[in-house]
């Protein structure tokens, strides 16, 4: 398999939010002088035209002079503005997750949210990761819609994607556990399915130290081990977290931890895929 890493994937994602300067709300709660100074550095770098949704009396008290849209529901405001087409891309911030997702879907008409989340280790080699909620990619149908679904999006960018799956175990390990022959079995099914679609696609089994030498999307086997991957690396292992787009075509919002408080990335990744997504019609 050919390595077809994607070391400029950050200088190319910040050259297309800088073309575009999108509009891009930013849900807030609980500001804090850190999260307020991350918007203004997206926006005084040309990332985006940022826009905060939260409570304005909080956020004007620490002092700003972005655009601040006052509201108690900072998880609806957001997806509201963006379904009305009022900005061009949203991204979550340190709004409530559940309540944020639970109305992107419900406002958008969506049944299922898929997203990947795009990573840097720490000797800043980008690769994207899905799936990485805890409650994503349970069956074999749902790992390959993450695969397929991301591809795409990736392929946006102007870069190929190339695959590493991953699975709960060695090749060797087999019958040692159901479970991980089951991971193992799915591994070989996605692999062989991707590259009959023209995907390029390899198997890494556990070795995700071999999978991040040579692929750009890492496939786990579930969300909770994608979770538990993307928090190691990020919050223990001195890597960096940079959002996580929903992948869908009409609507561009980047989904964000609230642990960090740093949103500058996650905003440039909105900025870039808006000039990006798919019109109706």
């Amino acid at each position: 398999m050919s390595f077809l890493n994607t070391p400029d994937l950050v200088d190319i994602i910040r050259k297309k939010a800088i073309q575009n300067r999108a509009k891009v709300a930013i849900g807030i709660r609980d500001p804090t002088k850190k999260i307020i100074s991350s918007a203004e550095e997206a926006n005084d770098k040309g990332f985006a035209q940022v826009i905060l949704v939260g409570d304005q009396q909080e956020i004007l008290s620490l002092g700003t002079s972005l655009e601040v849209v006052g509201t108690a529901e900072p998880e609806k405001v957001m997806v509201d503005l963006l379904a009305s087409g009022h900005v061009d891309a949203a991204v979550r911030g340190t709004a409530r997750a559940s309540e944020t997702l639970s109305y992107l879907k419900k406002t958008l008409g969506m049944e299922k949210l898929h997203r990947v989340a795009l990573l840097t280790t720490a000797d800043g080699t980008p690769f994207f990761i899905a799936p990485v909620g805890i409650d994503e990619g349970e069956d074999l149908a749902d790992k390959m819609e993450f695969a397929r679904l991301g591809s795409e999006h990736i392929r946006r960018f102007g870069i190929e994607p190339v695959l590493g799956v991953l699975s709960g175990g060695r090749m060797g390990d087999l019958g040692r556990n159901a479970r991980v022959d089951q991971t193992l079995a799915d591994g070989e099914f996605i692999v062989n399915r991707l590259n009959e679609m023209g995907i390029k696609a390899k198997h890494y089994t556990i070795l995700i130290e071999d999978a991040i030498k040579e692929a750009n999307f890492i496939l786990a086997p579930d969300g909770i081990s994608g979770n538990l991957i993307f928090r190691t690396l990020v919050f223990l292992g001195c890597g960096d977290g940079m959002g996580a787009p929903v992948l869908m075509d009409e609507y561009v919002f980047v989904d964000t931890s609230r642990v960090g408080g740093h949103y500058a990335k996650a905003i440039m990744v909105a900025g870039a895929l808006s000039n990006m997504k798919k019109v109706r019609g």
